[in-house]
């Protein structure tokens, strides 16, 4: 999945605007993350497009893959020096003063939406793209990387029980150190449930612009 569009800059009051009041399970507020950080996609939709929009209205500095393996993400900073090409896109942003190349991510940042389109852009099945964010799990559960699920998409997003995208949901939410949530992809509660039941905190947001500041927030 490329990245195809930009949020434009807004003011921050309209930011504001649209954060609910946060229901983080399990704790007064929202958990904290560390940087060097990595946003990735997890269903190859263009989520991950406004997950990086939204990382760069938060002024974070980030590395980025759709499609990284395991073995990439071990690599750190600079994924190895992965480069472009037809079907996997790759970008980094990460301040290479502050971070060198191979240094340790942190946190992970994965965009939860399903794309039969994404996916068979990069060559990938549902079942590969699960055996592929599952392997990433994984790794960060046995390194101690934080993992934050973000679902941005809202209802077109969601599905019934067993459809692409809510095995994508499947795949990371339950697994994840903190979930934030649109609004409109959480009115049957499923979300909240997750994090009731793993003890995640969760952060639901009216729109998705209203990630802003709390990703801000998260790695302040």
């Amino acid at each position: 999945m490329t990245r195809t569009w930009r949020f434009a800059a807004l003011p921050l009051f309209l930011v504001a605007l649209a954060v609910l009041p946060l229901n983080a399970y399990g704790q007064a507020a929202a958990p904290k993350a560390a940087l060097p950080v990595l946003t990735t996609s997890a269903g190859q939709s263009a989520d991950v497009n406004t997950l990086n929009a939204i990382m760069e209205q938060a002024d974070l500095k980030y590395d980025y893959c759709d499609v990284p393996t395991a073995a990439m993400l071990k690599s750190g900073v600079g994924l190895g020096g992965a480069r472009a090409k037809a079907g996997f896109h790759i970008e980094s942003t990460t301040d290479l003063a502050r971070f060198k190349a191979g240094t340790p991510y942190r946190t992970v940042v994965f965009a939860l939406g399903a794309s039969l389109k994404g996916m068979g852009a990069s060559g990938l099945t549902v079942e590969t793209e699960i055996k592929r964010v599952t392997d990433l799990i994984q790794y960060c559960k046995q390194n101690r990387i934080f993992i934050v699920a973000v679902h941005a998409g809202g209802q077109s997003k969601r599905g019934a029980p067993g459809s692409d995208n809510e095995k994508m949901i499947d795949a990371v939410a339950p697994f994840a150190n903190y979930i934030i949530v649109a609004k409109d992809g959480n009115k049957d509660g499923r979300f909240t449930k997750i994090g009731q039941d793993k003890g995640i905190p969760v952060s639901q947001v009216d729109y998705a612009l209203g990630m802003v500041g709390l990703i801000k927030k998260l790695f302040e």
